[in-house]
């Protein structure tokens, strides 16, 4: 493993998450928030640092796992393990949460939808990142 493209590779991929949460949760969901604001928790703005903390351990994560099956393929490589990952997150993300809160199902599918695309990215940033030296 290249150490230096790793960390570097990893912290791309978390400004680029955090980013992109911006633009989904911030911009794109936002109204869809105030209107269910009553079931988010009243010191969620004190909590934010916990999830900045799991989004970089997540870059870290998601970019070593990208790196123990790298074959080298490019940016379409990290496309397909963006769908993958994204899929496997979104799922649990977006259904299994309308399965247990009482939300409503288009911000569960918006969720699935977002989060899929945001991993698709994050995996095409990883590959052109990450990409071994060559030989």
């Amino acid at each position: 493993m290249n150490t230096k493209k790793f960390i570097l590779s990893s912290l791309i991929v978390y400004v680029v998450f955090e980013v992109l949460n911006f633009l989904i949760h911030g911009v794109i969901l936002s109204d869809m928030y105030m209107r269910t604001a009553s079931l988010w928790r009243a010191d969620m703005d004190q909590m934010m640092w916990i999830i900045y903390v799991g989004d970089i351990l997540k870059a870290f994560l998601f970019v070593f796992i990208f790196t123990k099956g790298l074959e080298n393929k490019g940016w379409a490589e990290g496309m397909r393990f963006g769908l993958l990952m994204g899929l496997y997150v979104a799922i649990g993300m977006g259904f299994g949460s309308y399965a247990m809160y009482p939300i409503p199902f288009i911000l569960a599918l918006q969720w699935f939808i977002y989060v899929t695309i945001q991993l698709v990215i994050c995996g095409i940033v990883a590959a052109i990142i990450y990409k071994p030296a060559k030989k």
